[in-house]
C-alpha cells in the first residue's frame, strides 16, 4: 500500500468536490487528508491524500478525476517520495558566529586551548564536544526492513529516518554510516576506527547471523554503548507489548510459557529478553539449526512449530511469512502477537475468532518507541554498555505508559521518550554501568 497525494483544481461550484470524492471511491481509493491550498472566484486548489495499492491504481484514480468536466489533476505523487526529496537530515551549528570575538572563541585561537585541555584530560571531551550527544547509525544494508539485501546506499532513507527520531525525541545528533562490506572483520574494524567520533554505536539492518558476531565484537572492543536495534530495540518494545497484552488478557507472564516463532535478529532478541524478564518458560521454533542452538545457550528451549503453538500461553511471531498461522493452530485462551509487517502471520481478528483471548499485529509494535530513549538514557549516564537491566527498565516503563485500550503508548508523545530515558539512566546507575565522568552535558 502507498499514500498518494493529488493536487486538484476544482471549479468553485456546489457539488464539484463531492464528484471528485466519488471518482476516488469509484477507483477504490481510501481518502485521507484533504487540504485546501487556495480558493478563487472560479476554482479552488486542494491536495487530497489517498491510500492505494500501487502506482497503477493511483494513475487510474487520476484518470477518473480528470474525466470530470472542469476538473484538472495538476499532479499526483507518492507521498513518501515527496517527503524524501533532498533527504531528511542536515548538520547545523548550535550557536551561529556573528562577530570576530565569537570566531576567536569557536575557532582560532580559542579552540587550541580546548584541544590542549582535552589532550591533557581526555574525559573533558564529554564536556566540550558533541561526542556524548552523538550516535553513529551503522549499516551495510544487508537486511533492510522486508526488502532484504539492497545494499548500503539504498538503505540510507531508513538510516535518515532513524536519525530524525533521535533528534526529535532524544536531542541526539545521529549520523548514518554506510559500509560497503559484507565481511564481519571489515565491518568491525571500520566501526572501531570511527568510534572515537561518537558517544554510542547503533547497528541497523544487518543480516543474521553476521549481526550477532558484529555486535558481540564491537561490545568487546569499544568503551561506549553498542546496540543492534533490530535485536534489542525490537525486543524491548515487544516485551512491553507482551506485558500489556497479558494484563489485558488476565495472563500472568511469570507463570506463562512464551512461544517464539522465528529466530532471526528480532526473534532472537525477543526470546532472549523474555527469559531475562522472568517468563516461566520460553520455547522457540526456527527452521535453522544454528538459530535454535544460539538461543538454547540463553535458556530458550528449541521446539517444533506445532509444539510452540500447542503449548505456549503467549505466541510471538516474527517469521516474515504472512499467513503462516492457520486459525486451526490457535489454542483457546492464547495471547498471539503476529508481528511480521506489512502482513502478519495471522490477522488479529481471525486469531480471536479462533479462540485467542488477545491478538495484535506489528502495526503498533514500533521500535521508534525504544531506541531514542534507550540511547538518551545511556548517554546521560555515561554508560559503557546497554545491559539487560537497562533494556528491562525501558520495557517495563513502556508497558506502564500504555493507556486504556493501547498495546503500547503513543510513539509521537515526547513524554514517553523522556520517561524511557529516565528509567534507562537510573538502571544504568543502579547496575554499575554508568560513568559520571562520561555523562553527556545538556542532553
Amino acid at each position: 500500500m502507498l499514500d498518494c497525494t493529488y493536487r486538484v483544481e476544482v471549479p468553485h461550484r456546489t457539488g464539484q468536490l463531492a464528484r471528485v470524492m466519488g471518482a476516488i471511491a469509484a477507483g477504490e481509493g481510501l481518502i485521507g487528508d484533504v487540504v485546501t491550498l487556495s480558493v478563487g472566484r472560479e476554482a479552488s486548489v486542494r491536495e487530497i491524500t489517498v491510500e492505494v495499492r500501487d502506482g497503477a491504481q493511483a494513475q487510474r484514480i487520476s484518470d477518473l478525476i480528470d474525466a470530470i468536466e472542469g476538473v484538472r489533476v495538476l499532479w499526483h505523487q507518492d507521498r513518501a517520495l515527496m517527503r524524501h526529496q533532498g533527504g531528511k537530515l542536515r548538520i547545523e551549528p548550535i550557536h551561529r558566529v556573528h562577530s570576530v570575538q565569537q570566531m576567536r572563541d569557536v575557532y582560532t585561537p580559542g579552540v587550541a586551548r580546548v584541544c590542549t585541555a582535552i589532550a591533557q584530560r581526555p574525559e573533558l571531551a564529554h564536556r566540550y564536544t558533541m561526542i556524548p550527544r552523538s550516535v553513529a547509525i551503522c549499516t551495510n544494508g544487508s537486511r533492510v526492513l522486508g526488502l532484504g539485501n539492497i545494499g548500503p546506499v539504498a538503505s540510507m532513507p531508513v538510516m535518515e529516518g532513524k536519525a530524525v527520531f533521535y533528534a526529535q525525541f532524544a536531542g541526539i545528533s545521529a549520523t548514518p554510516i554506510l559500509l560497503e562490506t559484507g565481511e564481519v572483520e571489515e565491518f568491525v574494524e571500520t566501526v572501531v576506527r570511527i568510534a572515537p567520533t561518537f558517544g554510542g554505536i547503533h547497528l541497523e539492518d544487518i543480516s543474521a547471523p553476521e549481526c550477532f558476531e558484529i555486535e558481540r565484537r564491537l561490545i568487546e572492543r569499544l568503551s561506549q554503548p553498542v546496540m543492534h536495534d533490530d535485536v534489542h530495540g525490537t525486543a524491548v518494545v515487544s516485551v512491553a507489548a507482551t506485558i500489556v497484552a497479558c494484563q489485558q488478557a488476565g495472563v500472568e507472564l511469570r507463570a506463562a510459557t512464551v512461544g517464539q516463532l522465528g529466530l532471526g535478529a528480532a526473534g532472537f532478541g525477543i526470546a532472549s529478553l523474555m527469559v531475562q524478564s522472568g517468563a516461566r518458560r520460553v520455547i522457540a521454533f526456527d527452521p535453522l539449526n544454528a538459530a535454535r542452538e544460539r538461543v538454547r545457550a540463553l535458556g530458550v528451549q528449541p521446539a517444533t512449530m506445532e509444539r510452540v503453538l500447542s503449548e505456549a500461553d503467549v505466541v510471538i511471531a516474527t517469521t516474515g511469512r504472512a499467513g503462516l498461522i492457520e486459525p486451526s493452530m490457535v489454542r483457546r485462551g492464547q495471547v498471539i502477537l503476529a508481528l511480521t509487517n506489512p502482513d502478519p502471520e495471522i490477522e488479529p481478528e481471525r486469531a480471536e475468532r479462533a479462540g485467542a483471548v488477545f491478538a495484535a499485529d506489528g502495526r503498533s509494535v514500533n521500535n521508534v518507541l525504544g531506541y531514542p530513549g534507550i540511547f538518551r538514557g545511556a548517554l546521560q549516564a555515561g554508560a559503557r554498555e546497554i545491559n539487560v537491566e537497562m533494556k528491562l527498565a525501558a520495557a517495563r516503563e513502556l508497558a506502564g505508559l500504555a493507556g486504556e485500550g493501547q498495546l503500547v503508548p503513543d510513539a509521537l508523545d515526547q513524554r514517553v521518550h523522556e520517561a524511557v530515558a529516565k528509567a534507562v539512566r537510573e538502571a544504568a546507575q543502579l547496575s554499575g554501568a554508568a560513568r559520571p565522568e562520561h555523562a553527556a552535558v545538556d542532553l
